[in-house]
């Protein structure tokens, strides 16, 4: 009879091995909800959003991607939306996969763009995994003020 409980990796009558190369997982037995390798991809999506004087810079990891496989399209209503696939990786007879990390699967990321981005001018480019999206912002020009003189 074991002096370790049973939970440690569930060898039930042997020693506890610190030096196991099996790491201990707690929660393995958990019935947590699974996220499926397809909707890993869309989680695992990654895209910076910033605002220069000269328009609206976005950036997204796609590493893997090639430009064929993704999609960057402006909706009528002024929205943003980067999406394409990863495709899972195929596996032969003899393979023996022993860890699946990377994600595939479709993904869709979506933005609203505000008033000041010029949406006929959008430039996208795709350089060591990372997609860039540039849009230009319109100069909005300031209401003329005219001073009224008042009587009275």
């Amino acid at each position: 009879m074991s002096l370790i409980p049973s939970f440690f990796g569930g060898r039930r009558g042997s020693v506890f091995d610190p030096f196991s190369l099996d790491v201990w997982d707690p929660f393995r037995d958990f019935p947590f909800p699974q996220l499926s390798r397809e909707n890993s991809a869309l989680v695992n999506t990654r895209v910076d959003w910033k605002e220069t004087p000269e328009g609206h810079v976005f950036k997204a990891d796609v590493p893997g991607l090639k430009k064929e496989e993704v999609k960057v399209e402006i909706e009528d209503d002024r929205v943003l939306q980067i999406s394409g696939e990863r495709n899972v990786e195929k596996e032969e007879k003899n393979d023996a996969w022993h860890r699946v990390e990377r994600s595939s699967g479709k993904f869709m990321r979506r933005f609203r763009l505000p008033e000041n981005a010029k949406i006929d001018e959008v430039k996208a480019s795709m350089e060591n995994g990372v997609l860039t999206v540039t849009i230009p912002k319109v100069e909005i020009k300031k209401p003329d003020t005219k001073a009224i003189e008042i009587s009275g």
